[in-house]
C-alpha cells in the first residue's frame, strides 16, 4: 500500500550555504518545518505511548531539534555517515524513509525498518550509512569511524557524523574513538548533545565543575568548538554548522562540537522530572528554541505560510499516525531460524601450486592472511603491533612491508574503539581482519562484538563480514590474563561464528572460509599450536570443510569430541586405550563450534553408545556442557553410559607449570579419568 503523498517541504530534505546566502527566507521556512514535524510527532508519539498505543516506552528529541535538523539537513545522504541518539527523531525523519515508516517502528509492525525485532528509535538505515543506535551510550560511535573510512577508501568525500551526550561523553569508548579518529585523520564531526542532564545526573555531578567538554578536544590534536543551539537563529546555526562541515570534508580532520541543547521532557516517557525544582524547569522550558525561532519568523512577515505550512504538517501526520495504527502486527513466524547473514557469494580463490615446505601453524595462518591480502583488495588488517613487529606471535610477519600501511594497521591500546571501527569498515564494503594480541583482550571489546557486530544483521538486516582472531589456551606459563579460553563466554550471544583449526591446513582453510563469510567470525587460534608441529599446507577446493567436524581416528568403544590443542591429546589418549586396553576410540576435531553440525558426531555415538567431551575450557558453563546437552537430547537411549566431561578447574587460570599442569587437562589425567569412567 502506497504511504501518503508528501506535503511539498517534506520533499526538500538537503540544505547547501549557498541556500542559507541566496534565499534565507526560504531556507529558514525549510528548516522550521522539519523542526515543527519533529516536535509535533515527539508530543504525539508520547501521547500515544501514554494510550497504550505503543510499547515499552519513549524517548524525545523535544528541545535538541535546533541541532538536529540543520545537521542532517546539511548531511550528504548520498555519502556520509551518521548514527543519530534517542534525541535523533528529526533526523532519522529528514535522512531517508516515510514518516508512517518510522511510525510503524514505534509501534513495533511488521512493516517496521527492523521488522518489529528492535523498538522505537533503535533502528536507522544502515543501506543509507544512518547506523542503528544501540543502549551502551557511545558504543555506536566507533561505527561511523569505520563506515566512513570505508567510504573514504571507496573514493568518496564522505564526513562521519558522530552524535553523543554529555553523560556518555564519559565512557571510554568515546575517548578512545576521538583518539582513534585524530590518530587515522578521520573526517568526523563529533558531536555532544549537551543538555546538562544524564538521566536525572546534572552536569556538575559529572565533570569537575566549570569543566568545557568541546576543550577537551585539544587533549587529541583536533579543533573544538562551542555551540550554543537555544538562541533560535536556527538560521546562523546551520551557518556554522556547514561551515564546520565543509572544513572537515577539506581537510580530513576530526572536529568536536559541544552543542548546548535543552531538554523539554525526562530522559523518557517514565522520567517525572522530580529532581529539578521549579525554577530550574522554568529555565528549561523558556530557553526552547524553536517558538524563538518561530517569532523571529513571524517578525519577518511570514505568519500565513507558516501558519499554513503547520495545518498542513498536522493533517499528515494524523494521516500517518492512522495508517500506523491499521498496519498489522508482527508474526512469530516471521522471526529467523537463526541470526546469521547468509553468504551471497563465495569468493572464488586463486588456485596455488602446493609449497614443498612444511608450515607451522603460525606460518600457515601468515599464508593465508597473504593470500588474502594479494587477492582481495577489500580486505585489510589491524590490531596491536601487527606492523612492523609482526604481531605478538609474529603470524603478520612481513605483511606491512609487502602490503603497506593502508591494508596492515596497527592500532592504539584501544580494543573497543578498533573493533567497533572494523565493524564500521565491514557495514562499508571492506572485509577487516583484527588481530587480538591475546583472546583474554577481547573482553575488552565485548560490547563491540556481542552487541554491535553479532547482533546488525538480526537488527536491521546489514551484513557484518567481520574476522576475529583470537590466540587463546593455556599450557605456556601465561598466566590468568593470557591464557584464557572464551568460547562459552562469546558464543553464548547469536550471530558469532567461530571455527578453531588444530592444524596447519585447518588453520589456513578456516581463515579463507571466515573471511568470505559475511558474518562476524571468531578464529580461535591455540597459542601452543603456533609451533608445535609442521604440515605441508596446500590449495583445498574444499576448505569450506573446516565447517564441519572432522573424524581423526576411528573406534568402536566410544565417541570423543574435542578441538583445539586436546585434539593432539585426544589421539594420544585414543592410542593409549587401544594399545593397553584393546579398546578403540572414535576421536572427533569439531573445528567449528558455531554453527555446530553434529550429524556425523550423532551418527558415531549411535554405533559407539558411548560419549566423551574434552575441552581445555572450565567445567561450569563450558562448551563441553553444550556438546553434551546437544548430543543427549537426541542419542539419549543409544547410551549405554553416562556422558564424560572433561575440562578445566573452575578457576582462574594459574601461573606455575606445576599448578597449570593440575589446571587443564593432561595426558595422564584424562587417561585416569577414562579408565574411572570405563570402570
Amino acid at each position: 500500500m502506497a504511504h501518503p503523498a508528501l506535503p511539498a517541504i517534506l520533499t526538500q530534505r538537503d540544505l547547501s550555504p549557498n541556500d542559507l546566502g541566496s534565499d534565507p527566507r526560504a531556507a529558514s521556512v525549510r528548516l522550521y518545518a522539519w523542526m515543527y514535524l519533529a516536535r509535533t510527532l515527539d508530543n504525539r508519539i508520547l501521547e500515544l505511548f501514554r494510550q497504550g498505543l505503543i510499547k515499552g516506552t519513549v524517548t524525545g528529541g523535544q528541545g535538541h531539534e535546533a541541532l538536529i535538523v540543520p545537521l542532517a539537513l546539511l548531511a550528504n545522504k548520498d555519502t556520509d555517515v551518521i548514527s543519530f541518539t534517542h534525541r535523533g527523531l528529526g533526523g532519522h525523519l529528514i535522512w531517508s524513509g516515510h514518516l508512517v515508516d518510522h511510525l510503524n517502528q514505534y509501534c513495533a509492525n511488521a512493516h517496521s525498518p527492523t521488522q518489529a525485532r528492535e523498538g522505537n528509535v533503535h533502528h536507522g538505515d544502515p543501506a543509507n550509512r544512518s547506523l542503528p543506535m544501540i543502549s551502551h551510550l557511545g558504543a555506536m560511535i566507533s561505527n561511523v569511524l569505520g563506515l566512513t573510512d570505508a567510504q573514504r577508501r571507496q573514493g568518496t568525500a564522505a564526513v562521519g557524523f558522530a552524535l553523543f551526550g554529555d553523560g556518555g561523553s564519559s565512557t571510554g569508548d568515546i575517548h578512545e574513538c576521538l583518539n582513534l579518529a585524530s590518530l587515522l585523520s578521520l573526517p568526523i564531526v563529533f558531536v555532544v548533545e549537551n543538555n546538562r542532564y544524564a538521566y536525572s545526573t546534572p552536569t556538575h555531578e559529572q565533570f569537575s565543575p566549570g569543566s568545557e567538554l568541546w576543550k577537551r578536544a585539544a587533549g587529541y590534536g583536533m579543533e573544538g568548538f562551542a555551540l550554543d543551539t537555544t538562541s533560535g537563529d536556527v538560521a546562523a546555526i546551520a551557518a556554522t554548522l556547514a561551515g564546520l562541515i565543509d572544513t572537515v570534508r577539506r581537510t580530513s580532520r576530526p572536529i568536536l562540537i559541544e552543542a548546548s541543547v535543552v531538554r523539554l521532557r525526562g530522559h523518557a516517557a517514565y522520567d517525572t522530572c522530580d529532581y529539578l525544582s521549579a525554577s530550574e524547569n522554568q529555565a528549561i522550558q523558556s530557553a526552547d528554541p524553536l517558538p524563538k525561532f518561530r517569532d523571529q519568523l513571524l517578525s519577518q512577515g511570514l505568519r500565513e505560510p507558516l501558519e499554513t505550512l503547520e495545518r498542513e504538517l498536522d493533517g499528515f501526520i494524523e494521516i500517518c499516525i492512522q495508517e500506523a495504527l491499521a498496519t498489522p502486527r508482527p508474526r512469530p513466524e516471521t522471526l529467523p531460524a537463526d541470526a546469521f547473514a547468509q553468504v551471497t557469494k563465495p569468493i572464488a580463490w586463486q588456485t596455488e601450486v602446493p609449497s614443498a615446505t612444511a608450515l607451522t601453524q603460525a606460518q600457515a595462518l601468515n599464508a593465508g592472511l597473504r593470500k588474502i591480502l594479494r587477492e582481495r583488495p577489500e580486505s585489510m588488517i589491524l590490531g596491536q603491533d601487527i606492523g612492523t613487529y609482526g604481531g605478538a606471535f609474529k603470524i603478520t610477519e612481513g605483511l606491512l612491508k609487502e602490503f603497506g600501511r593502508p591494508r596492515v594497521l596497527n592500532t592504539p591500546l584501544a580494543e573497543s574503539a578498533c573493533t567497533g571501527y572494523a565493524t564500521g569498515l565491514a557495514l562499508g564494503g571492506m572485509r577487516p581482519i583484527e588481530e587480538f594480541q591475546f583472546a583474554d583482550f577481547a573482553t575488552e571489546a565485548t560490547t563491540q562484538i556481542a552487541l554491535n557486530a553479532a547482533t546488525y544483521h538480526f537488527r536491521s538486516g546489514a551484513k557484518v563480514p567481520l574476522v576475529l582472531r583470537l590466540p587463546c589456551g593455556g599450557g605456556l606459563t601465561f598466566g590468568s590474563f593470557h591464557s584464557q579460553e572464551l568460547e562459552s563466554l562469546f558464543l553464548s550471544v547469536p550471530g558469532l561464528k567461530a571455527l578453531y583449526p588444530s592444524t596447519p591446513q585447518d588453520a589456513f582453510d578456516a581463515l579463507l572460509a571466515a573471511y568470505e563469510d559475511d558474518n562476524p567470525v571468531l578464529l580461535f587460534e591455540h597459542k601452543g599450536l603456533y609451533r608445535k608441529k609442521k604440515q605441508l599446507v596446500t590449495w583445498n577446493p574444499d576448505y569450506r570443510q573446516v565447517w564441519k567436524p572432522k573424524r581423526l581416528t576411528t573406534g568402536t568403544f566410544a565417541t570423543l569430541v574435542t578441538y583445539g590443542e586436546m585434539t593432539l591429546l585426544a589421539q594420544e589418549v585414543a592410542s593409549y586405550f587401544r594399545s593397553e586396553y584393546d579398546r578403540t576410540i572414535e576421536v572427533w576435531d569439531l573445528r567449528a563450534l558455531a554453527p555446530l553440525q553434529l550429524d556425523e558426531i550423532l551418527s558415531s555415538v549411535r554405533q559407539t553408545h558411548r560419549l566423551i567431551v574434552l575441552h581445555e575450557g572450565r567445567r561450569t558453563h563450558g562448551f563441553g556442557a553444550e556438546l553434551v546437552s546437544r548430543i543427549t537430547e537426541t542419542n539419549f537411549f543409544d547410551l549405554e553410559a553416562p556422558p564424560l566431561r572433561i575440562c578445566s578447574l573452575d578457576l582462574p587460570v594459574p601461573f606455575a607449570p606445576e599448578l597449570e599442569n593440575a589446571y587443564r587437562p593432561t595426558l595422564d589425567s584424562v587417561i585416569a579419568r577414562i579408565a574411572d569412567w570405563m570402570g
